[in-house]
Order: C-alpha cells, then structure tokens, then sequence
C-alpha cells in the first residue's frame, strides 16, 4: 500500500527554534538531484590529459603538488597509453578503477583549468576544515598523532547519478596519490544547501577512523559490549556493528558541524527520496546489501549525536530533529526482520553515546567528542554570521581569527530553514565567505603546511590572549 506523503511544512517549533523553512530547503535538495549537469566531459584522450595535467601542476600549491599532482603525473606517464586504455575498456561502465583514474584527473585539472572556481574553492576549504578539526595537532592535545598521517582530500564536481561520495584515501594510492578525493554532484555549486551540511559524513567520517591504527576495531568491539549488555538482539547488534563506518561518519559529522548536520541530514535525505520515488520521507528499509544504516535509523542516531555536544540549546535542536524523524516513523524494517520503534531509538542511543563518549585505547584512552565537540562558542559564531549572511551588506574580505568552514556552512543552513528565508541569496553568499576563507587557507599557499589548525601560537599567559584576538 503506498502511503501518503506528509505534509514537510514546519513552524517554529515547540521550543521555539525556527525551521519554517525546511520544507523550501527539501525541495531545494529536490531540485539539485532532478539536475541533468553532468559537469566537465571525462577526459578520456591520453595525449590531452597529459598536456593538461602538466598545465594544471603548477596551479597547486607545494603540498599538494608533491603528495598528488606530481605522483598522479608520473603513475600516468608510467602506464602508457596503453595501459590508460586497458583501463577503461576493463571498467566500460566506468564505476570502478577507471572512474576513479578519472575521478583523480578531473580532481587535478578541474582545480587547475579553474573550473567553477569559487564553487571549487568553497567545497575545498569546508573539506580542508572538517579533516582539520579533526587530525591537527591543537585538537588532539594528550593524544598522539594520528599513526597513518591524513592530509585533507581534493575535490571535484561530477557524477550526479552518484550523488556526493568519497575515493579513500587507501583507493586512491593505487595512482599514488597520498589524500582521498571527494566529489559533489555539479548542481551543488549552484544549490542543494543541506548537502553542504552532510559534507561531514564524507570528509571527517572514513579516513579519519582509520587514521589511527586500532580505532576501528576498538570502537567495533566496545559497540558490541554496549548493546549486549543492553538487551539488544544479535541481529540488530550485527547491523550496527557491520554499518559502523557509515554510522560513525554520522556522528563524527555532528561533532564538527553541530546540529545542522543532524537537520541537514533529514532534509536531504528527504530531497533524495523524493526525486527518486515521490516520497519526501525517510526510509524506514534497511537492506541487507545497503551498507548505510535505514534513513529513519540515521535519524535517531543524529537526535543523540546532537543531545551530546557541548552548547546550550543541544537538548532543544535534538528535540527539533527527533520530532522530524517520528514524522517519518512507520514499520521498521531491517533485511527480513521487522525493528520494535523503542529498541530502534534505544539502539541509536547506545551507539551514538558508544562512538561519540567511550574512550578508546587507541586515542590514549580519549574520546573522540574531547578531540572535537560543538561548544557553545561554535554556536554563539553561527549566530553572529547569520546576520552577516542574511543581510544585504558587503561580506567582510576577511574573518577574525576562530571563524571556520563549519561556522559558515552552519549558519547558511540555519539561516536558509529558518522561515521566509531567501535559501538562493543565503546559498550565494556562503560561497563567497568560503571562497575568502580558502583564499586565506596557508594549505593552498606557497608553504608546506599540512594542517592549519598547527598554526598556534603558545602564549604563556591567557592575559596575552585579549591583546592578540
């Protein structure tokens, strides 16, 4: 029986939080994957790839340049056009080692040839600072440095029937590149707003649980020993735990965007699913071949990612997306098992509380939410950017000090849910501030710096502090 698609107009709700707008946000995620740009042509010609490879070396930046222009260049002059060939006639449908041959020469010459720059750039600092916040040496005081040394992805427009998705980088150093490459359908460098706010699944979600040798299967085995000794049947046990790496990337997500990748999560899953079936609902199937957990799943795991960050209206906006999510609640379904509602919300709990709290022997017995967490101070900077971002005054050419890719791309999607916003004239402007942030990036300056967030100075008084911020 097909079931009627609810209404997705929302108010304030009851706790006073504005979303008014989500349901222009979900028809604008809508629109953006109902978009026939495919984006720049592959470029399949050998000799022409080469001479626009060597073109685009020198638009890099030293780090880049030696980690993945300079490899890619060299594996590709090593193979041939022979062997360039080989490739794509093995892989005609391109959805495997060609397309990410691919993937990594549209990542070098799209960057290079200067396509859709300040689209390009804006995607490219949100990746360089959700990776940042995560793996810099500030952020990780009383933890050892991660043990496989991650530097933050490139980034590319293209493949739209893909939707936003990530080459790690463990694929992508068959070419020898040393980052992974994250791609955007083309249609989000003009709209599509909430999926800026799920970039953190993909850029601080993977790599990053890897990066530290041992985190993966301690967090696997202490999820386990969580919802054992809750009650929780092995079934469901096996799910999560089979599905930790796209479910941790949820959370890791939330941690360092707040709770806008939780709302944006909603919204966008809701754009998705009604450009593809009509529905602007959740899913509430969970195949056995799907290695994401159910939408509806996903949901009440971002309602407790968002009840453990660290600023004061947590619980409120956790109430906001719980709300969201029980609109979309019907029967539960899991591979061939129908899910009781209350064990669903109460496993989403232990396992966000699991991968977000839980101290891990391989971060030195830290957590992740203590190498990062959405304070209070995050939220107060979204507050202060949304007026500079709703408003008609000329953006500033440059930030203070503490002002980040996340900051910007939250206080857009708060900005754009909240009622009669203009989401077009919101979306344009957070371009804009991403790209100055970019153009300040030192990672995409003349230095060898890997990550930004190492450039701190250590006062010896906090007294120094108010003269140099």
């Amino acid at each position: 029986m097909v079931e009627k698609t609810k209404d997705t107009k929302t108010s304030l709700s009851s706790n006073n939080i504005d979303i008014g707008n989500l349901g222009k946000c979900i028809e604008d995620s809508k629109r953006s994957f109902l978009d026939n740009d495919r984006g720049p042509e592959d470029p399949t010609n050998y000799n022409q790839l080469r001479g626009r490879l060597e073109a685009s070396r020198n638009k890099f930046p030293p780090l880049y340049r030696d980690i993945d222009v300079n490899p890619y260049i060299r594996k590709i002059n090593e193979i041939g056009e022979q062997g360039f060939m080989s490739i794509l006639l093995r892989d005609p449908q391109r959805n495997g080692a060609a397309r990410l041959m691919l993937d990594i020469a549209q990542a070098i010459i799209q960057n290079g040839e200067g396509y859709n720059e300040t689209a390009m750039d804006a995607f490219q600092e949100v990746v360089s600072d959700l990776y940042d916040g995560f793996l810099s040496a500030e952020d990780r005081k009383g933890i050892n440095p991660p043990d496989i040394e991650t530097i933050p992805p490139i980034v590319k427009f293209g493949e739209p029937d893909a939707g936003p998705y990530t080459w790690p980088v463990d694929a992508t150093s068959s070419f020898d590149l040393q980052t992974a490459v994250v791609n955007l359908p083309p249609s989000h460098s003009r709209y599509g707003i909430l999926g800026w706010a799920a970039l953190g699944h993909e850029t601080a979600g993977h790599d990053i649980l890897h990066a530290d040798e041992g985190l993966f299967e301690d967090m696997t085995e202490a999820l386990q020993s969580a919802l054992l000794s809750q009650g929780i049947d092995q079934y469901l046990i096996d799910y999560w735990t089979t599905r930790i790496d796209e479910t941790a990337s949820d959370c890791l997500g939330i941690l360092n965007m707040g709770p806008m990748a939780g709302i944006g999560l909603v919204g966008y899953f809701r754009g998705i699913n009604e450009a593809f079936t009509g529905q602007p609902r959740l899913r509430n199937e969970g195949p056995e071949d799907d290695p994401h957990p159910a939408d509806i799943l996903r949901g009440y795991l971002a309602v407790h990612t968002v009840r453990l960050l660290s600023f004061n209206e947590a619980s409120k906006w956790a109430e906001v997306i719980e709300s969201e999510t029980d609109k979309d609640l019907s029967t539960i379904i899991i591979g061939n098992k129908t899910l009781d509602k209350d064990v669903a919300k109460k496993s989403a709990e232990i396992v966000a509380s699991v991968i977000c709290t839980n101290k891990f022997s391989s971060l030195e017995n830290h957590s992740l939410d203590e190498i990062q967490n959405w304070k209070q101070i995050d939220q107060t900077i979204v507050n202060q950017l949304m007026t500079i971002i709703t408003t008609a005054n000329q953006l500033p050419t440059d930030f203070a000090s503490g002002i980040y890719a996340a900051h910007a791309v939250a206080a857009s999607v708060q900005a754009a849910l909240s009622r009669d916003a203009d989401i077009q004239s919101i979306f344009n402007r957070m371009l804009i501030i991403l790209k100055t942030m970019h153009d300040s990036n030192p990672s995409w300056g003349p230095l060898f710096i890997r990550h930004p967030g190492d450039m701190v100075r250590e006062l010896i008084s906090s007294f120094f502090s108010k003269k140099v911020s």
